[in-house]
C-alpha cells in the first residue's frame, strides 16, 4: 500500500504551515528590515508563552556552522543572558529572560565579521490560567490505549512515505496497524459511556524507527506529532474533545531515552549528550543499562553500580539521555511543559522513571508542579517491593533525603497480590489474604490514594489471561481494584475480555486490535454487533460500576476500612459522609451465608441498599446469601 498522492501534498502544506505558524524564521511583517534570514534546520522550543512562572528560556537553534555568529537581541522586555557554543559547530544554545507580558515576535541577530543574519521567533499569549490544568486523582478512572491498535479513523494517514517503517500488515503483530488520533477522537462517546474519565494514550509523536515504531517509546523529534498518527491539530482536537466530554487526557512522555534515529544522533551537540557517548561514535557495543533499580535506594550500592543503571542503554535502539548535561536537562523540562501548555494536559505518565538521574527528575517534575500547582504526574517504577514504589511519591521520608515532587507512581505490588489471591487457594498466608496484607501495606505511603492501579497494561500479560479465561475471577479482581483508595487504570479491550492466550505475554498480541476499530470488522465492541454473550457480561459489569464510581465520594475521598478474610469472603467498606460502600469479595462456590453482626462497628444494621450490578434494594440485616463467587458491590445512604 502506498499513500496517495493528494496525502503526499497535504502532508508537505501542512509540514511548512507548523513551520511557518509556530517556529517562524521570518521578521515581523511590521517592520521594515533586510537582514536576511537564516535558513536554520531546528529551532526549538518552536515557540512560547508569556506569563509563565518561569521566565528564562533556553533556545536550541542548530544551522551549518552557526557557532560562527554571535547573537543578540534588541527588543524590549526581551533578555539575552548569554549563550553557549556546542561542541558541534552546528548547535547554539540561547538562555532568554522574558520580562514582558506582551505576545508577539521578537528578532534574534546573528552576526560575524562577514555578514549579519536573523531569526524571528515567537511568543504567545497562554490561551489558559493555571487552574485549567487539572490533574487526575482518585476520582478518575484511566483508560490506557495503544493508539496504533485502537481505531483507524484516517486511512490517508496509514503509510508515510519519507518515513523508515513503511510496513502496514494487521496480520503481524509487530507491523503498523493504521490506528491514529481521529480513531480514538471517533470513539469518546463509547469511553465516556463507559464510565472513564480519562484516557492515557501511549506516546504519540514521531518514531522514525525501522522496526516497531507502532509502539512509540524510540521518539525521534520531541517536538512533532507523528504523522502517522495524524497532525498537532489533530492532537488539539482530541484534547479539547475530551475535555468537553468531562474526560482528561494524559500523555505519556520519555526523559530517559531517544530513538536511534533521532534527528540529533547524527550530529550531537555535546561530547555527552547521550551517556555511553564515546562508546557509540567508536562504534562499539552499547552498554545497556543493568536494570538493578534498587541501587536509587540502596544504602550500599556501588557507584559502578549506580551509574551502570542510570546511565546504561534500555536496549541499543534507544540510546540513554544524558540529564546532567545542563543543556539536556533544560530541553527535557522545557519540552514537557510545551506540551502540557500546547495540548491543555491534564497529567504526564513519565516511563521508566527510575531510570535517568534521580535527581534530574525531582527538579523537572518541580519545575512542572511550579508551573501548574493542579496537575499530576505519574511514574512508572515497575517494582513488586511497596518500599520502592514509596520511595517516589513526594512526601515520603527516604533516608537519604531525596524528595522527588511526583504526586503519584504506579502499584505494581498491590497488582501482583491482587492476581496471586485471587487465583490461589484460600490458606492462612494464600489467597485473599494477599488482597488483605497488600493493602495494608498502604502506611508506607504518602498518599495512597495518588498512586495508580491497574491489573494490566501494554507491556504484560491481559488480565484474562493472567486468569487464564476464568471471567468470575477477572470480574472479582477488577470490582475490588476498582473500589480501593487509588487512580484506577484499565487497559482497552478489558471490557471484552482480549486476551494473550496464543502467546501469552507477546507484546503484539498484547497490543492487539480494538474489534470495530477498522473498517470492515466483523466484531465491533462500540455496537456490540459480533460480541459472545461473555464479552457482553464484562462489558456490562464494568460500565455499571465505572459509572457508579464516577459519582461516588466515599470511593474518591472517603475512609476505607477491611476486615480480615474468613470463610473464603473478604469485606471492604468505603464511608464518606451519609455515603457507605461494601464491597464483598466472595470466592465461595456455592451460596454462602454471610454473618453480619462482624460488622456492627459499621452502624449498618436495617439500612437499606442497593446492588449495584442488579439493581436491588435490600435491608442490612443479620445474614446475607451470597448466591455466586464474585465481588459484590452494595450502596447505602446513611
Amino acid at each position: 500500500m502506498f499513500m496517495r498522492k493528494e496525502s503526499i501534498i497535504f502532508w508537505s502544506l501542512f509540514s511548512l504551515m507548523f513551520f511557518w505558524g509556530c517556529n517562524s524564521v521570518t521578521s515581523d511583517p511590521n517592520t521594515i528590515d533586510n537582514t536576511p534570514v537564516l535558513e536554520v534546520d531546528r529551532l526549538e522550543p518552536p515557540c512560547w508563552w508569556v506569563g509563565m512562572e518561569q521566565t528564562e528560556l533556553q533556545l536550541l537553534v542548530k544551522s551549518d556552522s552557526i557557532i560562527k555568529y554571535s547573537p543578540s537581541i534588541n527588543h524590549k522586555g526581551i533578555e539575552l543572558v548569554d549563550f553557549h557554543k556546542g561542541e558541534s559547530p552546528n548547535y547554539l544554545f540561547l538562555n532568554i529572560k522574558i520580562n514582558t507580558s506582551i505576545s508577539g515576535r521578537f528578532d534574534v541577530m546573528l552576526t560575524n565579521n562577514e555578514a549579519q543574519f536573523k531569526l524571528s521567533y515567537e511568543l504567545k499569549y497562554r490561551e489558559q490560567s493555571q487552574q485549567y490544568y487539572k490533574g487526575f486523582d482518585s476520582s478518575d478512572a484511566i483508560y490506557l490505549i495503544t493508539p496504533d491498535r485502537f481505531a483507524n479513523g484516517d486511512a490517508s494517514n496509514d503509510i508515510i512515505d519519507t518515513l523508515k517503517e513503511t510496513d502496514l500488515d494487521r496480520s503481524k503483530t509487530y507491523s503498523r496497524h493504521g490506528g491514529d488520533i481521529k480513531g480514538i477522537i471517533n470513539h469518546l462517546d463509547y469511553i465516556k459511556a463507559m464510565g472513564f474519565t480519562a484516557i492515557w494514550s501511549s506516546p504519540l509523536l514521531t518514531n522514525d524507527m525501522y522496526r516497531w515504531s507502532y509502539h512509540g517509546y524510540a521518539m525521534t523529534d520531541f517536538y512533532e506529532v507523528d504523522p502517522r498518527f495524524g497532525y498537532l491539530d489533530d492532537y488539539k482536537t482530541l484534547s479539547r474533545e475530551a475535555r468537553s466530554r468531562g474526560i482528561k487526557l494524559i500523555m505519556d512522555q520519555v526523559a530517559n531515552h531517544c530513538g536511534l534515529e533521532h534527528w540529533w544522533m547524527k550530529d550531537l551537540p555535546f561530547q555527552d549528550w547521550v551517556n555511553y557517548q564515546k562508546e557509540f561514535v567508536a562504534g562499539d557495543a552499547t552498554i545497556y543499562s543493568s536494570h538493578q533499580r534498587t541501587t536509587n535506594q540502596d544504602l550500599y550500592a556501588t557507584e559502578a553500580d549506580k551509574k551502570l543503571m542510570s546511565d546504561g542503554w534500555f536496549v541499543d535502539t534507544m540510546p540513554d539521555l544524558n540529564q546532567r548535561n545542563p543543556f539536556m536537562a533544560k530541553y527535557l523540562i522545557q519540552n514537557s511543559i510545551w506540551w502540557i501548555e500546547s495540548l491543555g494536559l491534564s497529567g504526564i505518565r513519565q516511563d521508566t522513571y527510575p531510570y535517568p538521574d534521580k535527581h534530574f527528575m525531582a527538579d523537572w517534575a518541580k519545575a512542572i508542579m511550579t508551573e501548574y500547582p493542579d496537575f499530576t504526574i505519574v511514574g512508572e517504577e515497575w517494582s513488586y517491593n511497596p518500599n520502592l514504589i514509596a520511595y517516589w511519591q513526594q512526601g515520603n521520608n527516604n533516608q537519604d533525603d531525596y524528595e522527588s515532587h511526583l504526586k503519584s507512581t504506579m502499584d505494581f505490588a498491590m497488582q501482583e497480590k491482587i492476581v496471586q489471591g485471587i487465583k490461589e487457594e484460600e490458606n492462612w498466608g494464600t489467597g485473599l489474604t494477599k488482597l488483605y496484607t497488600g493493602l495494608a501495606n498502604d502506611f508506607i505511603y504518602p498518599s495512597p490514594k495518588d498512586i495508580m492501579l491497574f491489573l494490566d497494561n501494554h507491556d504484560m500479560s491481559r488480565v484474562y489471561t493472567q486468569f487464564d479465561g476464568d471471567l468470575v475471577n477477572t470480574k472479582m479482581a477488577l470490582g475490588y481494584m476498582l473500589a480501593l483508595p487509588r487512580i484506577p487504570q484499565i487497559y482497552y479491550g478489558t471490557e471484552i475480555i482480549m486476551d494473550d492466550f496464543e502467546l501469552p505475554g507477546d507484546h503484539g498480541l498484547i497490543r492487539s486490535d480494538f474489534p470495530g476499530g477498522w473498517e470492515g470488522d466483523e466484531v465491533n465492541a462500540v455496537s456490540g454487533e459480533g460480541l459472545n454473550d461473555r464479552q457482553i457480561e464484562m462489558q456490562n459489569y464494568l460500565k455499571r460500576i465505572l459509572n457508579y464510581r464516577k459519582h461516588s465520594k466515599a470511593i474518591h475521598q472517603g475512609l476505607t476500612k477491611h476486615f480480615a478474610p474468613k470463610d473464603k469472603v473478604y469485606v471492604l467498606f468505603r464511608t464518606f459522609e451519609d455515603e457507605v460502600l461494601a464491597v464483598i469479595v466472595n470466592k465461595n462456590k456455592n451460596s454462602y451465608k454471610l454473618d453480619l453482626s462482624r460488622f456492627s462497628e459499621m452502624q449498618l444494621e436495617g439500612k437499606m441498599y442497593q446492588d449495584i450490578q442488579s439493581g436491588e434494594t435490600n435491608s442490612w440485616v443479620e445474614t446475607l446469601t451470597l448466591e455466586h463467587p464474585g465481588t459484590y458491590w452494595l450502596s447505602f445512604k446513611k
